[in-house]
């Protein structure tokens, strides 16, 4: 991959790499030279305003901090920007708007002794630094580079003493990314436009998770209820109170029926059947203490139990991490929010443990420190998910915070305290029960919380009840008091929610978790697919984009492709890859596919509607717009006639009986009914009237 240049910077708003990339990995880098010390001040570059306030606050007079918000250079809009003749190197220009915060930057810098870069610990804050170091005229190779995985003062002052070099290897496998990515979006989109619409893209991680959102749809849509029955039996074991248990086998296989007459029939035999106990076990079980927080598991939690999208999940996070003003004073409150390791540091855990001693009592704090496992592709870049300190309690801060940094605040603090927790024990007993001509045979299982660990401060969002039941030695007689057959039909797969789709992704190894939320957002914002009752739910579009990247390009939406590509681009932040032989493989075969998609496909035609235009008399086509498909004339620019589609729910509208249609909001593009004769008749309602069956 490119390095710093030794060339001229241009005295222009933009900077472009002019020169071809090193080929060999041998050769020696070409940097820029170190920037002599012009004044007294230590200038630390960090990526949000908001970081930068608490940052300075920790350091003091002598050092200026500054936010390079983001990025600062990119690949340009409005052009490919990689020359694929030259070992794909890239072409950056300053991002567009930028210009005032770089000129700020180069001011500070021009005023300064000594340039810390403190982008985030990631791959991505990697690469901000490496552009900063080329807009500064800073040596990549000097000790330039700062990192830290929580804002606390510690930390900080931690990270000013232990500056580095930008790791390049990380830069490489960013740049590998952002490049691929480029690839297949300038690539792809083009085909979209010219088939479908324009303003459409295609990735590599969205298109994957686009295929799983619109193969689960299409699994429900094919899916045939089985229908099948089970029964339960009440008995009653002396004085004792009745407990149920359920019939398992008949003549030693496995219960199972799937009519009303077969129900009946075993039922009149069980009312004649007498039953003893066959056998009774009882142990105890260990309920595990959960792991500290990752990315993908607080964004599936969060949605699970306090209902957060992906995106409010990180966009909350951040603002957690960055820091907030907590009396007097602006704080970073958890560790850095982008990672895929449950590695804790020893000083938290040490806190921890003598936080939860003196708060619970030792039955309630391990002997060892509990150490977890991360996954096989962990980077274990930087440490879980955690409370920068557990002292700092949720109730502690909670008149500092708003109502949503509160709630995903106590999540991870719960979470962190019950992880370095103990176990939680339930009492277990396990029955069989027999007819006396062993014909058929039935389980009861009881448990009981016999101590409750770390769900003292971390317990599930249904809480597992105690079930109780009597106890019996075996042989024991039991009165069967009642038989309970129920009918079920099997249910299709559920549709994909936030914590679902992370989690699939995630099993899958597509993607990283910074792209997750990304990720999700991209597929709404593309109308690809859209969320109801906090489900995903494809669009038309959706499955049009999809069937045509599966006919054309099926590498793109392989699950297994992109992640073996996932795991070549680590191999690039390793050093066992180089960047330039990773594009080409992928380059050259994927170019052939474009050409090949590019003369088979027709020129997308507007989709006719039997409506008519009141003002032309021409058939009204569907066209795509930014808030959706609209209704417009063919005849534009002569006939300007367009409408909102309005689909008919069925309903009659209960304040005049006109058609109820389902309509969306402008501004939050959320579903509701209203009626057809408004503004006649303004009634409106976010939730269906129920037919008569279903109330």
């Amino acid at each position: 991959m490119p390095v710093q240049k030794t060339a001229k910077k241009s005295t222009s708003k933009t900077s472009v790499v002019k020169k071809p990339a090193v080929k060999k990995s041998t050769a020696k880098k070409a940097v820029k030279p170190i920037k002599k010390a012009t004044g007294k001040k230590i200038l630390v570059v960090v990526e949000s305003p908001a970081k930068a306030k608490t940052i300075e606050k920790y350091l003091g007079k002598n050092f200026v901090v500054r936010a390079s918000m983001g990025h600062l250079r990119d690949l340009p809009k409005s052009q490919f920007g990689i020359d694929v003749e030259h070992d794909f190197e890239p072409k950056y220009i300053n991002i567009r708007g930028k210009g005032d915060v770089i000129k700020d930057l180069k001011k500070f810098a021009d005023q300064s002794e000594q340039i810390l870069l403190a982008s985030d610990p990631d791959r991505e804050g990697e690469a901000i630094a490496w552009h900063l170091s080329y807009i500064l005229g800073i040596d990549p190779e000097t000790n330039c580079r700062i990192v830290f995985n929580e804002i606390t003062k510690p930390a900080i002052q931690e990270a000013i003493k232990t500056p580095h070099p930008i790791d390049m290897q990380r830069v490489n496998a960013q740049q590998a990314r952002r490049l691929l990515d480029r690839i297949v979006g300038y690539k792809l989109s083009p085909l979209l436009w010219r088939k479908i619409q324009k303003g459409l893209s295609a990735g590599r991680v969205q298109s994957v998770a686009l295929k799983m959102i619109c193969d689960r749809e299409r699994e429900i849509t094919a899916f045939k209820p089985i229908e099948y029955w089970t029964i339960d039996l009440k008995f009653k074991h002396g004085t004792d109170p009745i407990f149920q248990a359920e019939l398992d086998k008949i003549d030693g296989k496995k219960f199972e029926i799937h009519s009303e007459e077969e129900s009946k029939k075993i039922e009149a035999e069980l009312s004649t059947a007498k039953f003893i106990v066959n056998s009774v076990k009882t142990g105890n079980r260990k309920k595990k203490t959960p792991a500290p927080f990752t990315t993908s598991t607080l964004q599936q939690d969060a949605s699970h139990k306090l209902g957060f999208t992906s995106k409010r999940t990180m966009a909350v996070a951040q603002q957690l991490y960055e820091g907030l003003k907590v009396g007097s004073e602006n704080v970073g409150l958890i560790t850095y929010m982008r990672t895929d390791s449950t590695r804790i540091s020893d000083l938290a855990q040490t806190e921890a443990k003598n936080f939860l001693l003196e708060t619970f009592g030792e039955k309630y704090v391990p002997e060892k420190f509990n150490v977890y496992s991360a996954g096989k592709k962990a980077q274990d870049a930087h440490e879980a998910i955690r409370p920068t300190s557990i002292l700092r309690t949720p109730e502690s801060v909670e008149q500092f915070l708003s109502s949503e940094q509160f709630k995903l605040y106590r999540l991870i603090w719960q979470r962190f305290a019950a992880s370095q927790m103990t176990p939680a024990v339930y009492d277990v007993m396990n029955v069989t029960i027999i007819s006396e001509d062993k014909r058929f045979l039935a389980k009861s299982n009881g448990s009981k919380l016999a101590f409750d660990g770390f769900l003292k401060v971390y317990g599930e969002s249904k809480k597992e009840k105690d079930i109780l039941i009597p106890t019996m030695q075996e042989n024991d007689p039991l009165d069967l008091k009642k038989i309970l057959p129920q009918q079920h039909f099997t249910e299709p797969p559920p549709r994909y929610n936030d914590a679902s789709l992370v989690k699939i992704l995630e099993e899958k190894e597509i993607g990283r978790p910074s792209t997750y939320a990304p990720t999700i957002d991209t597929l709404m914002n593309r109308k690809y697919v859209e969320r109801s009752e906090k489900t995903f739910h494809p669009t038309e579009l959706g499955f049009e984009v999809l069937d045509l990247l599966t006919k054309y390009f099926g590498e793109i939406v392989d699950e297994k492709f992109t992640a073996s590509m996932e795991s070549e681009l680590d191999e690039v932040a390793e050093g066992k890859i180089q960047t330039a032989n990773l594009l080409r493989e992928f380059y050259t075969p994927f170019e052939k596919q474009v050409e090949a998609a590019s003369e088979s496909l027709e020129d997308a035609k507007p989709q006719e509607t039997d409506m008519i235009c009141e003002f032309c008399g021409r058939h009204m086509i569907i066209k795509h717009g930014r808030f959706g498909d609209f209704l417009a004339c063919p005849g534009y620019p002569e006939c300007k006639n367009a409408k909102p589609i309005q689909k008919d729910t069925g309903f009659k509208c209960p304040k005049c009986g006109g058609a109820l249609l389902e309509k969306k909001s402008k501004k939050s593009r959320k579903k509701f009914y209203g009626c057809a004769n408004y503004p006649t008749c303004d009634y409106t309602t976010w939730e269906l009237p129920k037919n008569d069956e279903e109330s």
